[in-house]
């Protein structure tokens, strides 16, 4: 394999996620479809949805070059989570067109993350700092469905401010390529990093104003990717899934914490709404730019202390994780306050 392989794949990513980008920014795209501004949204205007089927296009189209290249060796994780890429892509485009059912959403899904299943990615263990356990074999198969269903779809609830998801999606995917090269994977790392250099494309577009959106087509497959590359990365002992829960937390604990409020107030829960953390912030009075911004410093922080947690002492790890606690406890009073 030639060292510049990598490279080439990775710079294929980002070239080809900011190119069709561009290309469906356009009216006469046959993917110029448009979100229009509603009474839950953060937007004012029309603006083409259509991002994450480049996205998608762009992370499907590096891994192909890197492995024809034998940059990356065909693993069970990589050819069953591609197949459940295309079909969330392909529902989630129909979905942004047409808006389908909730329940053909979820079955959709369902179906994918029975894929992620079928690659044996189910831990026998659930492990915590310190802490290894056990799972019988119905209670970790239940684990895992549940636990890709819910970062499926909170990828889809967390997308909706400028600049926000495909920033997740780089920091989050970039600090596992970088804890897969240090495991001794590379080819964990390259696939990770795939992921991170098609949404830096993205963002070329996305970042505040933006000019196109993700939409259904990209967000869930970049919540079902992290689930996968997680459960992978526990698997192959790279690390355990609570680092890949930190590292992705400032998306995980919003969602859970917004979904929580909304079922204790009786709510129906999957109606679009503007009740997260980082759209009540926007509402307060801080632009979509300083919104994104902090965020972008939050999640690298988190990302850097998920690196520093992973070869500490127990005990010093359930000190990185009671800080976060305390940290997004803080965030969610202040928010609360600013309102």
């Amino acid at each position: 394999m030639s060292a510049i392989s990598p490279v080439l794949s990775l710079l294929l990513a980002f070239a080809s996620a900011a190119l069709l980008c561009w290309r469906f920014i356009a009216p006469d795209s046959l993917f110029h479809v448009l979100d229009h501004p509603g009474d839950r949204s953060l937007h004012h205007r029309a603006t083409p949805r259509s991002g994450g089927v480049a996205i998608v296009i762009a992370i499907l189209s590096g891994w192909a070059v890197a492995l024809v290249t034998d940059a990356l060796a065909l693993n069970e994780m990589l050819a069953w989570s591609s197949g459940g890429v295309v079909l969330l892509a392909a529902v989630g485009a129909v979905d942004d067109r047409f808006d389908l059912s909730p329940l053909k959403r979820l079955l959709a899904q369902v179906l994918a993350a029975f894929l992620l299943l079928g690659a044996g990615l189910v831990p026998e263990r659930l492990q915590l700092p310190g802490l290894a356990l056990s799972m019988p074999c119905w209670l970790a198969f239940g684990f895992t469905l549940l636990f890709v269903l819910w970062m499926t779809n909170l990828y889809n609830f967390m997308d909706g401010m400028d600049g926000f998801a495909g920033g997740m999606a780089v920091a989050g995917f970039g600090v596992m390529a970088w804890l897969g090269w240090r495991g001794g994977d590379a080819g964990f790392a390259l696939a990770s990093l795939m992921v991170a250099s098609a949404c830096a494309g993205f963002l070329l577009f996305n970042f505040p104003p933006a000019r196109i959106f993700m939409g259904d087509a990209g967000s869930p497959v970049l919540g079902y990717l992290a689930a996968a590359f997680m459960l992978q990365a526990q698997r192959e002992n790279l690390f355990p899934l609570w680092i890949g829960v930190l590292i992705f937390s400032p998306f995980i604990v919003d969602a859970t914490y917004t979904l929580l409020r909304r079922l204790l107030a009786g709510k129906r829960v999957w109606q679009a709404h503007r009740e997260h953390v980082y759209q009540r912030l926007v509402q307060s009075g801080w632009s979509h730019r300083r919104t994104v911004s902090w965020s972008y410093l939050l999640m690298l922080a988190v990302g850097g202390s998920a690196v520093m947690a992973l070869n500490l002492k127990p005990a010093v790890q359930w000190s990185i994780l009671l800080f976060w606690m305390l940290g997004y406890l803080a965030i969610i009073l202040l928010t609360g306050r600013r309102e």
